[in-house]
Formats: structure tokens, sequence, C-alpha cells
């Protein structure tokens, strides 16, 4: 059996805010075994699956319309990935598999790819169900069908990377945020990795990238002291064989999952050593979330706005309905972390960045929204007990392991007040971490 709040600790981590009866049921089980089932779940994810989009409002050339027809199609186009960004949220509410959404979330801060360049919603989703399918195994397959993921070609300008004028953004950023870190490459290394991915280009008539074989750069390179002529498969083959890139990707995981404070270097080693030869997503992250220092890292991290938000609207039992998703996403805007909008190639920032004095005020906006929109038997349970019972089964509604004597008076004075109870517990120091 699982200590509780271990348990409460794992699942605010590992998923978008637990409820109570979630804790309730982990801490029943054994630990190692709620870490396997939310790893590899065993059933089938029943949430609806994100909406997809047959055609593309922006495809054929701009010069053939007119400017009603463009501003039509620019707004239709802004109107699908509005739909898209409101779909994936509620299914963050309510999937079943909370680590399953987690990780598509990580990966895409990750390969921050933003649909304020893209504007097609129909390339966004398709790049969400490759971090679905392709994210949690061998991440070279994950590698090789994001070099080659349209909407990130796009993103990366790959499709002005030709034999002629190669374009050495994606080979950049592919060894430097994607998969070694700073320092593990040379400009010489990005020259060649460029030649490397030339001749993909977009092809937004079939929502994807295609190869073009006479703009690929055909003579032999040297990447990272290989060798030979190379495509874009051999170029991620390549930096798979580098030592940096399993301490990089741990790393990467330590920052989102663990604690804002350096890897420790016996985590490290645990952590390289599960992920192995087979670049094995899930058994890095199993590693990560049984080893002691995951265990001691409660309260380390400060949760992002969308991570705040969702969690909020699973907690309370908020049905994602759209003037509650409306709401979320306003929030999450307003405090900076926008899903599908990443404001860099580099993603999201973490920790202290998300405590800033505005972001702070778009918060108590939008607690007060979620707040405004508690459900009946919520809000009944919170009329039913003392203050002082009151103020704890919102402690426990919300997965916070205990009140600091501030925070608990502040609560206890508006505790026959659900709705500005909930407030004031949503803006909590407590409720801010993970």
């Amino acid at each position: 059996m699982a200590d509780r709040k271990l348990a409460a600790h794992l699942l605010r981590r590992a998923t978008f805010g637990p409820t109570a009866a979630e804790v309730d049921a982990a801490a029943a089980r054994d630990y190692r075994d709620v870490v396997g089932a939310l790893v590899r779940p065993a059933v089938a994810e029943s949430a609806a699956p994100l909406p997809a989009y047959a055609d593309d409002p922006l495809l054929g050339p701009v010069a053939n319309k007119t400017r009603e027809q463009r501003a039509a199609a620019q707004q239709k186009a802004r109107t699908q990935l509005g739909e898209l960004t409101r779909a994936w949220v509620a299914r963050m509410v309510t999937a079943d598999h909370g680590l399953a959404e987690k990780l598509v979330f990580f990966w895409h801060g990750h390969w921050a790819t933003g649909a304020q360049k893209v504007v097609s919603a129909r390339l966004m989703r398709a790049q969400l169900e490759k971090f679905r399918m392709f994210g949690s195994g061998d991440f070279a397959v994950l590698a090789r069908q994001m070099v080659r993921d349209a909407a990130l070609v796009y993103w990366l300008d790959g499709q002005r990377n030709t034999a002629k004028a190669p374009n050495e953004n994606l080979a950049r950023e592919l060894m430097e945020l994607f998969t070694l870190g700073v320092g593990a490459y040379t400009e010489d290394d990005v020259k060649a990795g460029a030649k490397a991915l030339t001749g993909w280009t977009l092809d937004r008539a079939r929502g994807t990238a295609v190869f073009l074989p006479r703009r690929h750069a055909t003579g032999r390179t040297t990447i990272l002291g290989r060798s030979g002529v190379h495509d874009a498969d051999s170029f991620v083959g390549i930096l798979m064989e580098q030592r940096a890139h399993p301490t990089f990707l741990a790393g990467r995981f330590w920052l989102r999952f663990g604690s804002g404070e350096p890897l420790p270097s016996s985590t490290r080693d645990s952590l390289v050593a599960a992920y192995g030869s087979g670049r094995d997503v899930n058994a890095l992250l199993t590693a990560l979330l049984t080893d002691d220092a995951f265990a001691a890292s409660a309260g380390q991290l400060v949760k992002s706005p969308v991570e705040w938000a969702v969690g909020a609207v699973r907690q309370l039992g908020v049905p994602p309905a759209e003037k509650t998703l409306t709401s979320v996403l306003n929030a999450a805007r307003a405090m900076g972390q926008l899903p599908l909008r990443p404001p860099s190639v580099g993603g999201w920032p973490t920790g202290a960045a998300w405590l800033t004095t505005s972001s702070l005020q778009a918060r108590m906006r939008g607690a007060a929204a979620i707040a405004a929109a508690l459900p009946e038997p919520t809000a009944d349970s919170l009329r039913s007990g003392s203050a002082a019972s009151t103020v704890d089964t919102l402690g426990r509604m919300l997965a916070v392991d205990e009140w600091t004597p501030r925070t608990r008076k502040a609560l206890t004075e508006v505790a026959k007040k659900p709705q500005r109870l909930v407030t004031l517990a949503l803006i909590s120091p407590e409720y801010a971490v993970s």
C-alpha cells in the first residue's frame, strides 16, 4: 500500500490534477503497481478523439483569391485552431489515461511548434497524434517521424532547405533543443545536418511533408565524426548514438516531471540505464517516477498555467462545457501559456517564470471563473460541515497535502461561501506547486 502523500505527489506530477477518489485508489495499491498502470494502461482510452480536418482553408495560391476570400479563409483557419485547442483541453480534463495525455503535452513543449506560424489545425492535429502514437516507445522512431512532420518542417523553414540553398534552422534545433543540448555539436555539424535534411517540403494539399529528391544534397558530409552520404534517417541515427543524448533527454524529463533543481547524478545514471539502447521513453519515465529523488521532490515544481487550470477543473468536477473551456483558455493565455502556441521553438519556461505579478492577477481572474462554474454537488459538499472540516474537504479535493496556518486562516474565514473559498484556494501558494 502506498503512502497517501506519496500517491498524491505521483498523481500531481503524472496527471492533470488528480481527484480525491483517484488519490485514494492509488494509495490503496502498491506504489510500483500504480506507476506501471500509469505508464502502460490496461484499458483503451474512452475520451473523445480530437476533431479531424479534411481540408486546409489556406490551401491554394493566394494570388488567385480575392481579398474577401483570403479573409474568409484566414478566419476559417483561426476558427479550426480554436476548436482544436478547446477539444484538446477538454480531453485533458476527461482523459482516463492522465499520464498519456500529459506526455503528449510534454512533447508539445519539447518539439515546440506554433500555430501562429503554421496556421493549420490539420497539421497541428497530425503532430499531436504523432506524439500520442510514438511518444512512449523508442525515441528514435519519434525523432524520425518529427524530422518529416509537416508542421515542424514548416515551423522551422524546412521547406526552404534545398541542395542549392541549405537552411540550418531544423538541423540546429534538432541537435540543440530536441536531442543533444547546447555544446554537443559544432557549426560544421549544423551545416552537414542541414544538407542531410534537404529535400523535405510541405504538401498542404495532402497535409504532409514530402521528399523531393531533386532538392536533396547527395554529396558526402561528416556529421559528429560520421562521414557518408546522409539523409534525414541516418542523421537521426547518428544523433541517437551520441553520449550526450540520453543524459540530455533525462534532464528534460526531470525538469518537467521531477524538479527545477539539478538532476542528481545517481538519478541521472538510473534514468540513462533505463532508457538504454532501445531508447525506451516508458522505461525512462518509470525509472524517474520510482526514484527516491522523485519521492523527495514534492512541492518543487510550479504548475504551468495549463496544468493549474485543467487540474482545477478536473478536481472540482466542473464539466468541460464551452463556457468553462473558454474561461480555462483565457486564464492560461493571460498567464502566458496557450496550447498550440508556444512562444518560440524553445517552448515554455518553467518555475518562477509563472509567478509574476501579471500572472497572479490572471490566475485570480481564472480562479474566479472556475469557481463560478462550480457544480452544485461540489458546492453542497463544501457547505455541509464546520468551517475547519470544509477547509480539509477542499484540501482533499485539490490534492493539497496540508494548508499552512496562514492559508488555513484565510480559507476558514470564507468557508461558508463556496465560490469565494474555492477562488482563494486556487490562488494559494500550496495549490501553485506540485
